[in-house]
Formats: structure tokens, sequence, C-alpha cells
């Protein structure tokens, strides 16, 4: 009698298994992701651009070996992001720190990202230093539908000069089917200081939240994606006042934004740079509320991180525990950037139909 009592629990457990396992199955997870590739530019001097400030045109010696190490770093970040949970790197990542559309080439025709075939939307904007924004995508699982350039009108409080630094880039398409709107951003730095250089992102936050708006008046119910280097920590006022960016799910109203990476800033002390021994979240990706629901027929957020494994941290010396950074001391550290990407998991209840013939 025990015996058979042994293997009807067996039985019973072996059939719980597979039916956990089926509806793993039944679900297709995609990740979109976000990246500040550290002054990714190559050896040529632009005359139009003041390309010669970046750290690689500073160094006397080896630009072109550096180069390709920096773009082979960069790749193999790429490639990861997201591959534990996904089996794939990301279907779509927004890019910032690049010089121009050849720097993106490389990156993707780089052996480890060349079977993914990503595609490239950048625009060359007025940044003095030739410092743009960018996103790549996977042609077979992203089809862009149209794509712009909003330029940020900003001034120095004290100067009253106009600030040349990055446009907002907003790209639509269908991410397998469902029609996503992502808007990459890299908002004016704090140069000067956080105080006096508050407004200018202040004013990228204004900017961001016109696109959002516009978007929404079209569409109430559009799934938006805002993302990027903001120079701002998700507590600060161009995130929190501007955007009214909430820290909980079931806080954001209609057309409201959730930022989840406010509790991992204030609850667990979490960071992608740091400076002078204090880590900041500059690096967020934030979300419209249909990418909330719990309707799992179209594509809905599960859970986002960031991607820092053992070997993007300094192991040693002043900045032990820092991102390990492309570039130091006025020369090339073999390191990555001085930011950790950001990213979200994406998931689709996949039709019984779909399960069938696969």
């Amino acid at each position: 009698m025990k015996i058979l009592k042994c293997l009807l629990l067996m039985l019973i457990m072996m059939n719980i298994s597979l039916v956990e396992a089926q509806e793993e199955k039944r679900f297709k997870i995609h990740t979109v992701a976000f990246y500040n590739l550290e002054n990714l530019f190559d050896t040529i001097n632009d005359p139009l651009k003041y390309d010669e400030a970046s750290p690689i045109m500073e160094m006397k010696a080896n630009r072109s070996e550096v180069y390709k190490q920096k773009v082979k770093n960069m790749a193999r970040v790429i490639a990861n992001i997201g591959a534990d949970m996904a089996n794939n790197s990301p279907a779509v990542i927004g890019v910032c720190e690049i010089e121009n559309r050849d720097v993106l080439e490389d990156l993707v025709n780089d052996p480890l990202l060349l079977g993914k075939d990503y595609g490239i939307i950048h625009y060359d904007g007025p940044d003095r230093r030739s410092i743009d924004v960018a996103l790549l995508y996977q042609k077979a699982l992203f089809k862009p539908i149209e794509s712009s350039s909003h330029e940020l009108l900003i001034y120095d409080d004290v100067t009253r000069k106009r600030v040349y630094t990055r446009d907002q880039l907003l790209v639509s398409g269908k991410l397998d089917g469902d029609l996503i709107h992502i808007i990459v951003n890299h908002w004016p730095s704090r140069s000067g200081g956080e105080a006096r250089s508050r407004s200018k992102r202040v004013g990228a936050a204004k900017l961001n939240k016109r696109i959002i708006d516009s978007l929404q008046s079209i569409d109430p119910y559009a799934k938006i994606f805002t993302m990027g280097d903001l120079n701002d920590d998700p507590t600060n006022d161009s995130v929190k006042e501007v955007l009214k960016a909430k820290k909980e799910k079931d806080e954001v109203p209609f057309k409201g934004i959730y930022n989840p990476y406010e509790k991992m800033f204030t609850e667990k002390g979490w960071g992608t740079t740091a400076y002078r021994d204090a880590l900041s979240l500059f690096d967020q990706i934030m979300m419209t509320k249909p990418l909330l629901d719990d309707d799992y027929s179209s594509f809905r957020f599960w859970k986002a991180g960031i991607y820092n494994p053992s070997y993007m941290f300094n192991k040693r010396g002043r900045y032990e525990g820092y991102p390990f950074r492309s570039f130091a001391d006025g020369g090339f550290t073999g390191g990555f950037s001085d930011h950790f990407p950001v990213y979200v998991y994406l998931i689709r209840q996949v039709k019984e139909e779909d399960v069938t013939k696969g």
C-alpha cells in the first residue's frame, strides 16, 4: 500500500512539473534595454565637431587598437543583457554617448552581435562634442514605423546662452506585432553642480512629457517607454515633479508613468554609476500604465533590472566597486563603461495554436 501511495505521489508531482513546464512555454519574453556606452568615438577627427576632446582622440598612441577593443567590450555587454531569461540579447536597446552612425555600424557588425542583425536608428544631433543617442533593434523582432528627433532648447541660467545638448529620439514600431513607442534620452549633465544645472534637466523632462502627451493624445492607451541616462536620480524633480513618475504600480493613474527604478534606489540602495563614493541611479526605463495591465494577450511589463555582473566592476584600487569604465587618467583601462545598463523584461502569453505548432 505504501508503495502504491509513493507511486501515486510521484505521478502527481510529475504532472505538476509537466503543467509548470507547459505554462512556461506559453509565454514569450523580450528584453528592452538602455546602455550609456561611455565615449564610443572613432579615431577620425571631424572638423565640424569638437570630437578631439573625446578620450580616444586625446590618446597619443594605439588609438586603432583601443577602438577595436572598446567596440568588442560594448558588444560583449549588449550580447549578454537579458540572455539569462530571454535566451537572446535585447530586442531593442537605446544607447547614448556615441559619436556617429559609423561607430554603431562597427558595433552591430561585431561577431558577438552580427547574427542578431541589428538595425540602427540615429540622427546627428547638435551636441558640441558630437555625443548622440540612438536605438538598436533586432530586425526580426522589431519593425520601425516612424522615428523623429526632438530638439531640446535650453539656456544657461547665468550667461543666458543656449546650451547645445542631445536631442530626444522617438521611435514607434511593432515589437513582435505589438505597437510600442520608445523615447531615448541623454539629459544635460551636472556640470557646474547639481543645483546650477537642475533647470536644464527639468527642461529636458518637460520636453519628454510633451512627447508622451502628444502620443497619448492620439492613443490614450499607447505603450510608451522613456529611457536613458537622465543625470538625475528617480527621486529628483525632473522625474518626480515633471514626469510625475510613480514608485508603485498600483499608484499609476490613467496616462501616468511607472518607474521601477525608484524602489531600487530608495529601498535597496542600488545605482548605475558612482561619483565620489556615492552611487547614483541615473539610468532608468519608465513606462506608461497600459504596459502594467494583467492581460498578457499582448506584451506587458514583467520586471526590471540593472545588468552588473562581476566582470563589469572594478576589482581593486581607489575605484574598487565602481563600474569598470573604459577611460581613466588619460588612458584606456580595458574596461567597459562608467554606467551599468538597465533593462526590463516584457512577457506575452503565447496563443494555444502557437503552442501546438511548436
